[in-house]
């Protein structure tokens, strides 16, 4: 079967169901959900089908003709027999509105149907290739369905043949053996199956939404605990390396006095040299050679005075220099924590909120 060439009208979406072959009074369901129903019409043939496909098969392939009913047997459940797949064919609807305009679709495409039949009849005879059917040739079905509570009505083809009386009894008989709102209950209730599998399918989608929202937050407590954790460590580092700064800087505070030092120093190597250097009355050797051993402890020891001035000034910068890191770090620190708190709060609303709509 192929729709290449014909072209859709309209289309809807319905539970379809079968008469069952062996009984005649039960449904037998397509499918669990919900197909599309439509109506194609073949320009070529000038033929009206109702189509449905479910999978890689067609669960409906009938051909409209004249004398084909359209019944409502409930307010969502409708039906048609067709002779020619002598079977009926039944659809349940998710509302009334939908079986409205499908019934009143089936009567545009019946009527449109008869008058293409009434142009292609010649002596009595169907030739129409569009309908490829012979009006003696058309058996009438047997089939039978429930109309809905308190009605007994017989499906079959509307053909000239009229059935007796006998095969009316016993198609009334197999009528009342059965459950007369059986069809409306398996329409509903694979309607409500439809909804609730949906709704299944939803909550379960929430559901593992909320769990992958709470992994995030646990995840964020986490990440916010380690970053409280750093501050402290950080926060305990600087106040740590203070202290030794501020027994840096007392050496600082005697770099003046060091420098008083090493300049008066320097003025006693000038005075003893000005003394070794100028004339003496009684020149001694060995006050000369004391003097000079003197002259050179104190510049070995002013040497030694001014290296540990360069000692402590670098130690100095170098507190002052980590102790601008370790602030900066701590600064960097709390602000990671600030964003990670505002993410978290952020991520607690998002959880209230599907919390509040979830039912």
């Amino acid at each position: 079967m192929s729709t290449a060439r014909e072209q859709p009208i309209f289309s809807t979406r319905a539970h379809v169901f079968q008469i069952d072959p062996t009984t005649k009074r039960n449904w037998i369901p397509a499918g669990k959900h919900a197909l599309t129903v439509s109506y194609f019409y073949d320009a070529t043939r000038n033929v009206y089908r109702i189509i449905s496909i479910g999978g890689a098969k067609a669960i409906i392939n009938s051909t409209v003709t004249p004398n084909m009913t359209f019944t409502k047997t409930s307010q969502k459940f409708g039906q048609w027999a067709d002779s020619r797949a002598n079977t009926v064919y039944g659809l349940g609807f998710a509302s009334e509105q939908h079986l409205t305009q499908f019934a009143e679709k089936f009567q545009e495409v019946k009527e449109a149907a008869r008058l293409a039949r009434e142009k292609s009849q010649d002596g009595g005879e169907l030739t129409s290739p569009a309908l490829g059917l012979v009006s003696h040739q058309v058996p009438p079905s047997p089939l039978v369905s429930a109309n809905g509570p308190g009605e007994e009505k017989l499906f079959r083809s509307q053909s000239a043949d009229a059935p007796g009386p006998t095969e009316r009894e016993r198609l009334k008989k197999m009528l009342s053996e059965g459950s007369v709102g059986e069809v409306q209950w398996e329409a509903e209730f694979f309607a409500l199956q439809d909804s609730n599998n949906k709704l299944a399918g939803a909550l379960r989608e929430a559901n593992a939404a909320a769990a992958q929202w709470r992994q995030q937050l646990e995840a964020q407590r986490a990440e916010a605990e380690r970053l409280r954790q750093r501050v402290a460590e950080l926060e305990a580092q600087a106040a740590a390396e203070t202290a030794p700064v501020i027994e840096k800087e007392v050496p600082s505070q005697s770099l003046e006095q060091l420098e008083a030092l090493v300049q008066t120093k320097d003025q006693e190597i000038q005075t003893l040299k000005n003394q070794t250097g100028g004339p003496r009355e009684t020149p001694d050797a060995a006050e000369r050679e004391e003097t000079q051993q003197k002259v050179q402890d104190l510049e070995t020891r002013n040497a030694e005075l001014e290296h540990q001035l360069r000692a402590t000034e670098r130690s100095l910068e170098e507190a002052r220099a980590e102790r601008e890191r370790a602030r900066a770090e701590v600064g960097r620190a709390a602000q990671l924590l600030d964003v990670r708190l505002f993410e978290l709060s952020e991520l607690r609303e998002g959880l209230a909120r599907l919390a509040e709509a979830t039912p």
